[in-house]
C-alpha cells in the first residue's frame, strides 16, 4: 500500500525532512508525497536523486504536486562518495570582511577568482543571507561562480534567502535549495571554510 505523505502549506525544509525520514524507516517501498509548491517539488526530486529513489510520477493537479517516489531496495539515502576530502565554502554575505563596503566587493571578486583558479576545487559552494546576491543578476562574479560550476563545484542558493531579497527570478547561476540540504553539505564536509 502506497504511503501518504501530505506536505501542503509546510516551509521548507520540512517536506523533504519528511520524505527522508519515511524512507529512512523502510528497506523497500512508495510513497506520494504531496505539496503544494514547485519549490518543494524540485527538492523532493533531488533529494530522490541523491537517495537513489525512483521518481515513478509527477502530477500537477490544482496547484498542487503528487509526487511518487519507490524504493526498490535498502539504500542510505543522501549516501555520497568517500573517497575524496569533501570541503564546503559557505559564503553568507555579498562583501569579503567587515569595513569599508567597496572594498568588501572587490575582495570578494578577486576571492571567487582565485577559488576558481585553485588547484584544490571545493566539492560545495553554499550561498546564502545576502551572499545569493552574488549568483543572481547584476553581479560581478558570476564567470568566478560559474568557473568553478564548469569544474564540477556543486553550487547551492538557499531558496528562502532568494524569496526573501525578492531575487528568486534573477537567479543566474546555481540550484535553489534547501535548509536540511545545505545541512547536509556542511555536516558531509570533511572540511567548511565560512566566508
Amino acid at each position: 500500500m502506497t504511503k501518504l505523505i501530505d506536505c501542503k502549506g509546510l516551509k521548507c525544509p520540512a517536506p523533504v525532512i519528511n520524505t527522508k525520514k519515511y524512507f529512512d524507516s523502510i528497506d523497500k517501498g512508495d510513497a506520494n508525497i504531496i505539496v503544494d509548491n514547485e519549490v518543494a517539488k524540485n527538492n523532493i526530486c533531488k533529494l530522490a536523486e541523491k537517495s537513489n529513489l525512483l521518481v515513478k510520477d509527477i502530477k500537477e493537479e490544482n496547484n498542487l504536486f503528487n509526487i511518487e517516489l519507490i524504493k526498490e531496495d535498502s539504500c542510505s539515502c543522501l549516501e555520497e562518495d568517500s573517497s575524496k576530502n569533501k570541503l564546503a565554502v559557505v559564503v553568507s554575505k555579498n562583501v569579503l570582511g567587515s569595513g569599508d563596503d567597496k572594498l568588501g566587493t572587490a575582495l570578494m571578486k578577486s576571492y571567487l577568482y582565485a577559488l576558481s583558479e585553485s588547484d584544490k576545487l571545493p566539492t560545495d559552494v553554499v550561498f546564502l543571507n545576502g551572499g545569493v546576491k552574488l549568483t543572481t543578476e547584476g553581479s560581478n562574479c558570476i564567470e568566478s561562480i560559474q568557473a568553478l560550476k564548469d569544474k564540477g563545484v556543486n553550487i547551492v542558493n538557499c531558496g528562502t534567502c532568494l524569496d526573501f531579497y525578492g531575487l528568486k527570478d534573477k537567479l543566474k547561476i546555481g540550484e535553489i535549495s534547501n535548509m536540511y540540504s545545505i545541512v547536509e553539505i556542511m555536516n558531509s564536509a570533511d572540511n567548511t571554510i565560512f566566508i
